[in-house]
């Protein structure tokens, strides 16, 4: 039988990120293990970067990870306090990457057994042009992922 001893929960902060809180929540609770929520700040891309001077980036840079953890505070107080989170180990983090890479890379960092992540239920053309994380995680990863759709 599987155990669950550390669940990556990877957040964007969205609607599909809040649809996918309850099955983190429950998952943790019914196997005891450790939730750890991770959001990404995705980078820009070469390209866009060569054109936007290097002080600009810091500064760009700074400004989101301060806003992006802000969020992550109010992300946690929102949805992981209070009774419907008691007895569940908690802990966070934020990173700037690439959006599914990152997300990989934290969860072998952590040692996680699941990975839950909503997804923002894209189709058809919008879904070639924009991609999917969520789609690229379950493909790369070598841990189970749980998906929820928005």
């Amino acid at each position: 039988m599987a155990q669950y001893k550390t669940i990556l929960f990877a957040t964007d902060f969205s609607e599909g990120a809040e649809k996918a809180v309850a099955h983190a929540r429950t998952l943790a609770k019914l196997t005891g293990a450790k939730l750890h929520l991770f959001h990404v700040i995705t980078e820009l891309s070469d390209k866009r970067r060569k054109r936007v001077p290097a002080d600009v980036i810091d500064t760009f840079i700074r400004e989101v990870t301060r806003q992006a953890n802000e969020d992550m505070e109010s992300f946690c107080q929102l949805h992981f306090s209070g009774e419907s989170a008691e007895g569940i180990e908690l802990s966070h983090s934020i990173d700037v990457g690439s959006g599914y890479t990152a997300i990989l890379d934290e969860a072998k960092r952590i040692n996680a057994d699941m990975i839950v992540m909503g997804t923002h239920g894209r189709s058809g053309i919008e879904k070639v042009l924009v991609g999917s994380t969520a789609e690229r995680v379950v493909r790369n990863a070598l841990i189970p992922v749980l998906t929820v759709r928005s």
